[in-house]
């Protein structure tokens, strides 16, 4: 069986695990290299870049040498092989948690409890849920929906179609460490650079999918491409902003402005300033378009590997 099949297999199988199964409760594959990655901040934090870096290297290193090591042991036996990439997907896309706290919170909004869907948002974005009315709290959602589809699913099954298991791997460990160092804190500043510069260099081709994908099936297609191409290169992030803009559009909703995170005021700018203001009911749509986009994604990588071949053949 060829490297494109046991692609397209495994990672059908592990995208249906995840719709299925969601996140194992406990001994999550994620979590674990999380522990790991804060043992190692331990022993080599200082604040510096290059001490960054080398965390950087020996976390990201290490996980893709193991996850190579496990597709080598498996290479001669196509079922052990499909196996292991339906089990590498199921652990690290996270499409399912990502819509059932999304719907959560949104469920608690049409309840009327603000105060419980303020509870609920840490659980899903990083932002000062205090600081948010019920509306700012409905856009936070979209906008982490949004963003998370390309973190969560999209960029895993890019890497996966490129580099098969390791790539999988890789960049959910990549991503993993921009959100434990990766932000702009004094404690980080310097000491996770370098986790965040190669998190948004191997975000870039999956965010630039997701926004094509959530164009080709979003509501509106004209709306998402006038947005992306408007206020995209608007936002601070290089990869959020494609994304959140396109979901934006294609929902006809306005996203972006001031939010607050770890007691810091930002002021971003607005995508799609022509849209309505964020409804709750727009929460479940911003969910569908995600799972849509997700799908869409995995057919894509399939269909990439298998150019590729005929190409090398």
């Amino acid at each position: 069986m060829g490297a494109d099949r046991v692609f397209a297999y495994g990672a059908a199988a592990g995208l249906l695990g995840d719709l299925l199964l969601g996140d194992p409760r406990r001994g999550h594959p994620v979590a674990a290299f999380g522990r790991a990655a804060a043992a190692v901040e331990r022993v080599l934090w200082r604040d510096d870049r290059g001490r960054g870096a080398v965390h950087t290297a020996v976390c990201v290193g290490g996980a893709v040498t193991l996850a190579g090591l496990a597709a080598r042991a498996v290479r001669r036996s196509p079922a052990a092989s499909v196996a292991l990439t339906g089990v590498a997907t199921w652990a690290v896309v996270g499409g399912t948690s990502l819509a059932r706290e999304a719907r959560a919170v949104g469920r608690a909004l049409q309840d009327g409890d603000v105060e419980a869907a303020r509870a609920r948002l840490p659980h899903l974005c990083g932002r000062d849920p205090q600081a948010l009315d019920a509306d700012g709290i409905a856009r936070a959602v979209v906008e982490s929906v949004a963003e998370n589809t390309s973190d969560a699913v999209v960029g895993a099954l890019v890497w996966g179609a490129v580099a098969g298991v390791p790539g999988l791997v890789g960049f959910r460990a990549v991503n993993t460490l921009d959100a434990m160092v990766g932000h702009r804190s004094p404690r980080y500043l310097r000491y996770g650079w370098a986790s965040a510069r190669l998190d948004d260099v191997a975000g870039w081709p999956g965010a630039r999918l997701t926004a094509v994908l959530a164009a080709l099936t979003g509501p509106d297609r004209r709306g998402a491409v006038r947005a992306w191409r408007a206020d995209a290169a608007k936002h601070p992030s290089p990869n959020a902003g494609p994304v959140e803009a396109s979901f934006a559009g294609a929902l006809g909703v306005r996203l972006g402005g001031t939010l607050s995170y770890g007691g810091r005021v930002e002021h971003r700018p607005v995508l799609n300033g022509g849209g309505r203001p964020v409804a709750v009911t727009d929460i479940d749509r911003a969910v569908r378009l995600s799972r849509r986009v997700g799908w869409l994604a995995l057919a894509a990588g399939v269909a990439a590997r298998r150019v590729l071949k005929g190409r090398a053949q």
